[in-house]
């Protein structure tokens, strides 16, 4: 698992990576880097890690085809595309829409003038004039319902590319293997903790991590390690309310924020989750071998008890850490003082 780091120090290693290793300071290699570090993708991390030193850009891009989701640049460019054609179609149709607005209000005025005038005033020119805005007025009447309906045409074509991007944003923020959101929509939902003061004091994060993982997947191999990653984020979203933000962080370790909650309630969801996991059996059912008991141990710590997103964070990840130390297969919650018995040497209670 990748160290705790806050999103600048994620931003630093990512440049110190590409750096050292020479890679061209563009936004796909950016991205690449960027995937590896937050660790979802084990065989991405190896396969970056054999370039060595020195790489090219034809290897990286290797690596990003078979990785990175493709298209996603030519998704962007062509909705990007659509928008601006339609945009432009819409202020056409606005330009002649006010240039015929004017028409019609210029014809208004100069009728206006002629039957205020005293030297014109007849009944056969109020006649004509009545005849004339008549027709004028049917005229732009009929030009506004076709103009309202070619922007309703256009206004639809338009909600349509916006659902296009919202299924992209979908997919780049979703976790392939357990189909959770994933460290990117997670570094998000969390920064935006803090946009509400409000909110603080029932807002929660619990960060819970697979106990002996590594040692699954050691003995039975990486595949097994995905079937189980997958079914431990179902049993968690299985015991959790529709709304609560569950995300898969990095390896083996979830990220749940939950919203208006106390902090016992809080627990009271975390010890359920904890409880129906380890009662989840893990077998294949092909070959009947029975892996044996999967646990986590789960961190909690309130938004009230952290000054910003950074400090939620470590501050959950201490009572992880407290909860490893203590036994696994348990849930603690921050408290103060905790920190003093945390050294970054507890990464060894994560194996």
């Amino acid at each position: 698992m990748a160290p705790k780091t806050q999103s600048g120090d994620i931003i630093g290693q990512i440049i110190y990576a590409v750096r050292s290793m020479g890679v061209a300071p563009i936004p796909r290699n950016y991205q690449l880097f960027y995937e590896a570090y937050i660790g979802s993708n084990p065989e991405l991390i190896r396969d970056l890690a054999a370039l060595g030193s020195r790489t090219t850009q034809e290897e990286l891009d290797a690596i990003s085809s078979r990785y990175i989701a493709t298209g996603q640049s030519a998704v962007i460019e062509r909705a990007h595309d659509r928008l601006a054609t339609e945009l432009d179609a819409l202020l056409k149709l606005l330009r002649q829409e006010q240039a015929s607005l004017e028409s019609y209000n210029r014809l208004l005025g100069e009728t206006a003038s002629r039957i205020n005038s005293k030297s014109n005033f007849s009944s056969e020119l109020i006649r004509n004039a009545i005849t004339l805005l008549t027709e004028a007025t049917g005229d732009t009447m009929a030009h506004g319902e076709k103009t309202v309906g070619t922007m309703t045409e256009r206004s639809h074509e338009m909600d349509q590319v916006r659902k296009e991007l919202d299924e992209y944003k979908r997919i780049a923020n979703t976790d392939s293997l357990t189909r959770l959101a994933n460290r990117r929509a997670f570094d998000d939902r969390l920064a935006a903790i803090y946009d509400n003061q409000m909110g603080r004091t029932v807002t929660g994060l619990v960060l819970a991590d697979i106990d002996n993982f590594k040692k699954i997947n050691d003995t039975y191999g990486h595949p097994v390690g995905d079937k189980i990653l997958a079914t431990v984020a179902t049993v968690i979203r299985a015991n959790v309310r529709k709304d609560v933000f569950v995300a898969r962080t990095g390896g083996e370790e979830f990220a749940i924020i939950i919203d208006g909650n106390t902090a016992e309630e809080v627990m009271t969801m975390c010890e359920r989750v904890r409880r129906a996991l380890e009662a989840t059996p893990f077998k294949n059912s092909r070959t009947g071998v029975n892996y044996g008991s999967v646990t986590i141990s789960l961190g909690i710590s309130m938004a009230s008890q952290a000054e910003d997103p950074g400090d939620l964070y470590s501050n959950c990840d201490t009572a992880l850490y407290c909860a490893k130390n203590a036994g696994r297969n348990r849930t603690m919650i921050y408290e103060d003082g905790m920190k003093k018995d945390f050294n970054k040497s507890w990464l060894i209670y994560k194996k």
